[in-house]
């Protein structure tokens, strides 16, 4: 039987009396990329949140290579694991970043590791040269730009090499060239089979690096999962999940329906 990384099982999540998540069950396995879609408020980043440990279900299970991951199993023998093998990268990298350089702030989640300095300082300047971003080493990550704080974030979650990487929103904030190196970076993480678990609006970035998806609807349960190019071209899935939307418009006595995503032609009238 194929070892999972995260099992989810009847897994719920409220704040106060609003659910945000509901009785969501799937598993993933080690080296698969998974996308999750959902409209703004279907639960999506309090699902990732879960998996890493920031917050834990009001009702069901998690588990990490078949360890529950628990408030109390995460204070105990479970902690250093899984804080070395899963990485999490906020959608707003100020949130991520408190070092007074970027060189510390890469430096600091192999620190944590006890790893000797001289192999933490190798460590991080390779990684500052692979990612391009060297010449930022000695400038406060409050100067840069929301590019490269972005960049900054990533570089410091990879630091640790771990083997889940969870993303909420990596877009989000980027112009198109650091959109593209965010693209290649996550290529090669998957060329390499790490696990990757992403949450985001972009289709596009879904559809390439994505080897399959879960739908979160707005009555924050699991609508679909399957893979990628299946769920992207089920229009209905993505229009009652308010993934994509639809927008009517006259053009002197015709009608004319069309979507906006993926199916961004005019592809009904009346």
């Amino acid at each position: 039987m194929k070892e999972e990384v995260f099992s989810l099982a009847s897994v719920s999540f409220a704040y106060g009396n609003s659910f945000a998540l509901r009785d969501v069950n799937f598993s993933i396995g080690p080296g698969e990329s998974l996308g999750i879609l959902g409209a703004n408020g279907s639960g999506k980043s309090t699902l990732l949140k879960i998996l890493n440990g920031l917050v834990f279900p009001t009702s069901g299970t998690v588990r990490f290579y078949g360890d529950a991951v628990t408030e109390d199993t995460l204070k105990g023998g479970l902690l250093k694991c899984f804080r070395e093998r899963v990485g999490f990268v906020f959608p707003e990298p100020d949130v991520q970043l408190f070092c007074p350089t970027v060189f510390d702030e890469v430096a600091f989640g192999p620190l944590q590791l006890d790893l000797p300095k001289d192999e933490v300082r190798q460590r991080t300047e390779g990684l500052l040269d692979m990612l391009g971003i060297a010449a930022l080493r000695d400038r406060p990550p409050y100067a840069l730009s929301s590019g490269e704080k972005k960049k900054v974030a990533i570089a410091s979650v990879l630091s640790i090499n771990p083997d889940v990487l969870l993303l909420d929103e990596p877009t989000n904030g980027l112009d198109p060239r650091t959109q593209v190196w965010l693209f290649e970076i996550l290529q090669g993480l998957k060329d390499l089979k790490k696990t990757c678990i992403m949450c985001t609006h972009d289709l596009s970035l879904i559809e390439d690096l994505s080897d399959r998806v879960i739908v979160i609807d707005e009555s924050h349960m699991i609508a679909a999962d399957g893979a990628t190019d299946s769920i992207l071209k089920d229009k209905d899935l993505l229009l009652r999940s308010n993934i994509i939307h639809e927008h009517t418009h006259r053009h002197g006595g015709i009608i004319h329906i069309h979507s906006h995503g993926p199916f961004s032609t005019h592809d009904d009238h009346e």
